[in-house]
């Protein structure tokens, strides 16, 4: 999350940079103006240089998260295969071991707890 903030502030940064050296560059151009719009190349340059590379680095870490979230998925569907082999071939050890990797308790029928809307 800190680096799509950063990303956030570098892309802002750059982008005022750009305006400001758009800005000098459609205006005269004498003795008083030429050292501004060069310190302001130079400013666009530095924020341009910081943006792209928070871009990648963004983009980076979101291809780290999409891989992840795909091995995720791919190990929740192995366990919810595994759950319903159990279940329809009775193997009510299996299934309770493969519940437990879900982190799921089962609710016995009659011991349901009351919803918290129930309850207030």
């Amino acid at each position: 999350m800190i680096n799509i903030k950063q990303y956030e502030i570098a892309r802002v940064e750059f982008d005022a940079y750009r305006t400001d050296l758009e800005e000098l560059n459609l205006g005269p151009r004498d003795a008083t103006t030429l050292p501004k719009i060069e310190h302001s190349q130079q400013q666009f340059q530095i924020h341009r240089e910081k943006y792209e590379k928070m871009r990648n680095d963004v983009s980076v870490k979101l291809k780290f998260l999409e891989e992840n979230k795909v091995k995720v998925l791919h190990n929740q569907l192995i366990l919810f295969h595994n759950a319903i082999a159990a279940y329809y071939a009775g193997n009510q050890q299996q299934l309770d071991q493969t519940l437990k990797q879900f982190h799921i308790k089962l609710k016995m029928p009659g011991g349901d707890t009351p919803s918290w809307l129930e309850e207030h």
